[in-house]
């Protein structure tokens, strides 16, 4: 199936509309939702939006872009979510190199400790790298995580051989429907296929026929079609492909069951 790994449909950009998304979403095949939070402020929110939801999933972590709002008592307080269960990974987290007042020493900090945080409960991590990958290679490979994925890819093939080899699935998804994003598709087209999953960043990284407006899960079909058409494959080899990838790469997913329970899992609970 269709699983979108990394949207944020907690967001207000989705509060007039919400179920209608995920049902147009379905409707072409989505059958799977992974929803990362971004501090402990939608903590709540995610999970909430899970036990609504069955076929969202979440991830609970501090996001690079968010540090400076947050306070030390808010690793204590992931530490006791993740310790509750029901997160099928830690995520957001990571580090952000492309906003020049980022503080990224802060961003490390935080980034250490909920590397830390995902080894001890042996979590995969949903992953923030832009313009900062190889910082966060060096870290992946200080703190060794269980693997996970890193959302919207936009390094260098170097830069993708050594995520892989560290066992983590690239993130791809609107950056690639733009003809001008020639990196990121000639990425898309020869990268091992076992290597991607696919994504939205719902409400953000709109693609091409949508630029400027809100993004949103039922164009990760569309996404498919693009990605089968730059590897010269049929769609339903990668939505098979992806699916499994999106699973292994974060087994928490695999509660959902598309055969026996369309639409219907316990994550979450």
């Amino acid at each position: 199936m269709l699983i979108d790994t990394h949207c944020h449909l907690d967001a207000a950009e989705f509060d007039g509309d919400r179920v209608a998304v995920l049902d147009e979403a379905r409707r072409v095949g989505v059958g799977a939702f992974l929803v990362p939070a971004i501090g402990v402020g939608n903590f709540d929110a995610v999970a909430a939006l899970s036990a609504v939801h069955p076929d969202c999933c979440y991830a609970y972590g501090i996001h690079p872009m968010y540090v400076r709002q947050a306070q030390a008592s808010d690793l204590e307080c992931l530490r006791q979510r993740l310790a509750d269960g029901g997160a099928v990974a830690v995520g957001e987290i990571g580090l952000d190199g492309f906003v020049a007042d980022g503080d990224l020493p802060l961003q490390t900090r935080y980034f250490e400790a909920q590397l830390g945080l995902a080894r001890d409960f042996d979590l995969p991590v949903v992953l923030h790298v832009r313009r900062a990958q190889d910082a966060v290679l060096k870290q992946l490979r200080r703190f060794r995580p269980r693997g996970g994925i890193a959302h919207a890819f936009n390094g260098s093939r170097q830069q993708a051989e050594a995520f892989i080899g560290l066992g983590f699935r690239l993130g791809f998804g609107g950056a690639m429907t733009y003809s001008g994003s020639t990196r990121i598709r000639d990425l898309a087209a020869s990268l091992p296929l076992e290597s991607i999953v696919l994504e939205t960043d719902a409400p953000d990284i709109p693609p091409a026929w949508g630029a400027g407006q809100r993004n949103s899960p039922i164009n990760l079909r569309r996404f498919a079609e693009a990605l089968a058409g730059l590897r010269g494959i049929t769609v339903e080899e990668v939505v098979r492909v992806t699916g499994h990838n999106a699973i292994d790469a974060i087994p928490g997913l695999a509660r959902i069951n598309p055969v026996l329970m369309p639409g219907v899992s316990d994550c979450g609970r």
